[in-house]
């Protein structure tokens, strides 16, 4: 853990889109804007005003204030100023929604005709932002309609001086009819450092305070409709949910059944599993403060009602059951076909021959595609991050399916799931289905495993493995894929060699969990037959007692237009917490790292509840070395999954990674890159490979 300046102890995930030049959020008109006459500025109705040097009224700063860009802070609205040094700290409100970043404006207003003249875009953001003779001083206006507070902002790696940030707020403050209620709000640890030098009669609102005053927290976006279903994720392994529910629960469990939209009293991670999957499956999914005992909520509970997550509001209603038919049917999953499974593979491969570098001129994707067939989605990513220059990996091999189709074969457990599959009781009853499924999985748990696989894995692991317990993970043809990550579907396991019992033990668990009951109503659910999986294994030694653990993405998720690229990361101290869905109380640290930037800065979400105060999981030289790799992983995928693939939408890589010692105990953690898979949200390519 380690020290460092500290915005606020517990900030909300949803703000970031609200405080970067060019994103924002979304809201009705200000309200509760204070005593003082307000006089508009503005003449008409004419919506083409391109800017005011003074915002008079509420009407004046809505007809400047931009659109919502993203599913962000609800109820949010920003409008972007610039304070000209070189003509006297002339003030400017431009209009957000025409110019939605401040140089648009510039160089259309204050370029020429007696002002100095604007230089291009790169050489524009190399000064604007980080020299301090700077012309400009650059900043956004939000309103938080929730907490009801008018913020002045700056870019979270803007290295304006407190001078700067003084004269900008004062020329805010004295030409706004919200002057009175102005304050400050930091946007990252170095801006903090730096308004704590601001005049005293200055007030900085932190992060937290706004996220004091929040209590609808939008993630995945859309309507769904269902039965209203009440529920406690503590429960929800004794509790069977249908795919035609609406699930209201206290906080986000790790894992859940497929649901029409979930609702959390609990607000959540962007990158829990449940928002994963919810993101996959196009269904909302939204914190709510009291969610439990929300009257508008109780008073549907049990009832088939419509459900909409939208970027500000959500709303609820009561529909006939003839509607809700009629949404489910016009709803459904196009059918996911996976492609025959390779079972001609059957050497236990080194992870960087497992997917090789296609030849020139042909796609990664297909390289990929094709290792999938007898490798798993989980080993034929692992083996192109194994030969990215410099990513830390540990080493591994992969166990190709066909021991799992031999492992089936040889104890009958194929007839088994036939027998299961045509029986109409475990198709319509999810108590039967759980039971057989059961009854399946300890057969499997229990079963011989071929002596002839056993010599093999044996003497590879013995020759090239020594010393170590062995984690056995899931690599399947139906998870970790662009269009169907299936995020929590399977079970990994860890064996130790010098029992071989146990060895044998974590392969037959891990085998054994593709056949649990949520991981099977996924499958049914995008209509996959369940006759088509199997089942790889990526296999290395494993990370007994790592000092850290997180997940991130290699894209900015408050930003999708891409005007502020950065890495947004979850990490927690040690292993025995869960980052994806922490306990209740229990925060990460999350954060945003901006690492194209000049200075690189970090914009803290949320602090570990796991360290003490003004600690951080990550020092800088570890968070460093986690962009480093982020933006290499990044680099590499997007001839599979982004702009180098012809997807012109949003995209990003999901990345689990570790910081652990036990390779060198006397010196800092280092990190190591878990797995990669593209992230299924906001504009990530459809269809599976």
């Amino acid at each position: 853990m380690y020290q460092g300046n500290r915005i606020t102890s517990i900030v909300a995930l949803a703000l970031l889109s609200a405080v970067l030049p060019g994103a924002c959020g979304d809201g009705g008109a200000p309200d509760d804007v204070g005593a003082a006459p307000e006089v508009c500025e503005r003449k008409g109705d004419d919506g083409s005003t391109e800017f005011l040097k003074r915002v008079g009224c509420a009407e004046d700063f809505e007809a400047l204030a931009s659109a919502p860009v993203d599913a962000s802070l609800p109820g949010a609205r920003s409008v972007k100023v610039v304070l000209d040094q070189a003509d006297q700290n002339a003030l400017y409100f431009q209009n957000s929604v025409l110019y939605q970043i401040h140089y648009d404006f510039v160089s259309s207003h204050l370029s020429g005709e007696g002002l100095p003249y604007v230089p291009p875009l790169a050489e524009f953001n190399a000064t604007e932002y980080f020299t301090p003779d700077r012309r400009f001083v650059l900043g956004a206006v939000t309103h938080y309609e929730g907490p009801g507070t008018w913020a002045l902002e700056l870019s979270p790696y803007d290295t304006a001086s407190a001078d700067m940030i003084t004269a900008l707020f004062r020329a805010v403050q004295g030409a706004s009819f919200f002057g009175a209620k102005l304050a400050f709000h930091p946007t990252s640890e170095a801006v903090a450092a730096e308004a704590e030098k601001l005049p005293a009669d200055i007030p900085v609102v932190s992060t937290g305070d706004l996220y004091a005053g929040i209590d609808y927290q939008p993630l995945s976006l859309g309507t769904a409709m269902g039965r209203l279903h009440f529920a406690k994720a503590a429960d929800l392994d004794d509790e069977y949910l249908s795919h035609q529910d609406i699930v209201v629960l206290d906080e986000a469990p790790n894992d859940i059944s497929v649901v029409q939209g979930i609702i959390t009293e609990e607000f959540q991670t962007p990158l829990s599993h449940v928002n994963v999957l919810s993101q996959n499956r196009r269904t909302p999914n939204m914190g709510l403060r009291n969610a439990m005992s929300h009257p508008d909520l109780l008073a549907l509970k049990d009832k088939l009602v419509e459900l909409t997550a939208g970027p500000s509001s959500w709303s609820v209603r009561e529909v006939t059951e003839a509607e809700a038919e009629a949404f489910w049917e016009a709803h459904k999953p196009e059918p996911v076909t996976l492609p025959e499974l390779d079972l001609t593979v059957t050497d236990l491969r080194d992870i960087g021959e497992v997917t090789p570098d296609p030849p020139e001129g042909e796609p990664l994707r297909d390289a990929i595609k094709k290792a999938v067939l007898a490798f798993g989605g989980k080993a034929a990513h692992y083996s192109i991050l194994s030969r990215i220059p410099d990513l830390p990996i540990q080493k591994a091999f992969a166990i190709p399916v066909y021991y799992y189709d031999q492992f089936m074969k040889q104890n009958g457990f194929y007839e088994q799931i036939e027998a299961m599959l045509d029986d109409p009781k475990f198709n319509t009853d999810p108590a039967v289905r759980d039971e057989q499924l059961k009854a399946l999985r300890d057969a499997m748990k229990a079963a011989p495993v071929d002596a002839d696989f056993q010599a093999l894995l044996k003497a590879k692991i013995e020759a090239e493995y020594p010393g170590h317990k062995m984690r056995f993970r899931t690599s399947t043809n139906s998870e970790d894929l662009d269009g169907f990550p299936c995020a929590g579907c399977y079970d990994s396991n860890t064996g130790d060699p010098t029992d071989w019992e146990d060895v044998l033990d974590a392969i037959r668990k891990t085998y054994a969990s593709a056949w649990k009951l949520r991981t099977f109503d996924e499958r049914t659910y995008y209509g996959i037959d369940h006759r088509s999986i199997g089942m790889a294994l990526l296999v290395h030694h494993n990370f007994p007692d790592e000092e850290a653990n997180g997940v991130a993405i290699t894209n900015n998720p408050f930003d999708t237009a891409g005007v502020q690229p950065a890495f947004y990361v979850n990490v927690q101290a040690g292993g025995d917490v869960e980052v994806v869905a922490p306990p209740a109380g229990v925060t990460n640290d999350e954060f945003l790292y901006f690492f194209s930037q000049p200075n690189q800065p970090v914009t803290y979400l949320t602090h570990s509840s796991l360290v003490p105060e003004g600690e951080t999981v990550l020092s800088a030289a570890q968070v460093h070395a986690l962009g480093a790799a982020l933006d290499a992983i990044h680099t590499r995928f997007s001839p599979a999954y982004g702009p180098a693939a012809g997807n012109t939408g949003w995209y990003a890589m999901d990345v689990e990674f570790k910081f652990d010692d036990d390779a060198s105990p006397n010196e800092p953690p280092t990190l190591y890159i878990k797995q990669a898979r593209p992230y299924p949200g906001r504009g990530a390519a459809a269809g599976a490979p």
